[in-house]
């Protein structure tokens, strides 16, 4: 049997396998305080953050490691409250912008302060990646131009080329449900529906907001431009409601209304993916003609953009939805809901 030694710790009895059940010790140095210091600190060293009462059972496996026999005697005490880092102070509101000369200062309003967070927000959570695509949309606008008067004299609404656009999405995302999800947590979460958001530009031109159409799926293109035509007035006329601009699970932004050919949206949170649409311009395109031989001939073009987190949505993904999505806008036919 190894060497005996004057024990290093002393309370209520109990041996150095007794596996050391009771949740919290008080360690009381006897004899030999300075060896009991030095096993401790190299246990702690080598077992960082571990719970007093795990280190002293270390301390004694050391000693009898090395021939010494200790008789580990603990005390049962009252469980210590975990340590709290001390409370920051909050931080000084920044001082307020002084004016030089020639500028003007305004203060940011609750709307700005909301988006300038959100979108931070956004960009450090999601890794964004810009993929785009070009679509012939000649069909589409031969299309609209037959609609017009009579979708106004019946309706009172104009077949938009974002309602033909919206339309095809909400087709496409049905094979691509991970476009349409979201990441939660450490699980990838999917949906049986569609919840179309469309970002909305808000009379004094100051501000966004991104009412949803809910269900999307359940509408053809005549109730899609209803619904975007009435959200779009509701959120002009500041007469959303709250629980028209929760629950999104996919967005198309449509800047091309002013005449812009592409951008790189910010991705609503917690959404996987947005959708830019351009504007429709006339450009020479090469196309087939009747005889199989390239041709030379003017189309109504737009381009599209995906913007997507790339910790759900891979490129080739992305391309493949781009791609899926062009076809059913460019095969648009009047038979087409």
């Amino acid at each position: 049997m190894g060497k005996e030694v004057m024990p290093l710790f002393k309370a209520a009895a109990a041996s150095p396998n007794d596996g050391l059940s009771c949740s919290a010790v008080r360690i009381l140095p006897a004899f030999g305080t300075r060896a009991a210091a030095d096993i401790l600190a190299e246990v702690h060293q080598a077992h960082p953050g571990t719970e007093r009462a795990k280190l002293a059972a270390q301390g004694a496996r050391s000693l009898l490691a090395r021939g010494i026999s200790v008789p580990i005697l603990l005390e049962e005490a009252p469980a210590e409250a975990p340590a709290t880092a001390p409370q920051a102070a909050p931080a000084a509101a920044p001082a307020p912008a002084q004016a030089q000369e020639g500028e003007n200062v305004e203060p940011m309003s609750a709307m700005r302060k909301g988006i300038a967070e959100h979108m931070r927000r956004s960009l450090d959570t999601s890794a964004h990646v810009t993929s785009s695509i070009e679509v012939d949309m000649t069909k589409i606008a031969a299309l609209r131009q037959r609609l017009k008067k009579d979708w106004a004299g019946s309706y009172g609404v104009n077949p938009t080329f974002l309602a033909f656009v919206a339309r095809a999405v909400v087709d496409t995302l049905k094979d691509y449900p991970w476009i349409n999800g979201e990441i939660r947590g450490d699980s990838i979460v999917t949906r049986n529906y569609v919840n179309l958001g469309f970002a909305v530009e808000l009379a004094d031109g100051k501000g966004l907001i991104v009412p949803v159409v809910r269900n999307a799926e359940t509408l053809n293109l005549l109730g899609m431009a209803k619904a975007i035509a009435d959200i779009a007035q509701r959120a002009r006329d500041k007469q959303l409601l709250p629980d028209d601009v929760q629950g999104g699970t996919f967005t198309i932004t449509n800047p091309g209304g002013y005449g812009t050919f592409h951008g790189t949206p910010v991705i609503s949170q917690p959404q996987a993916a947005i959708l830019g649409t351009y504007a429709v311009v006339k450009r020479p395109w090469v196309v087939e003609d009747e005889d199989g031989q390239d041709a030379i001939a003017i189309r109504s073009m737009m381009n599209v953009t995906l913007t997507y987190d790339h910790r759900l949505v891979d490129g080739a993904l992305a391309g493949r939805f781009l791609r899926d999505l062009r076809e059913r806008l460019q095969s648009w036919d009047e038979a087409t809901e």
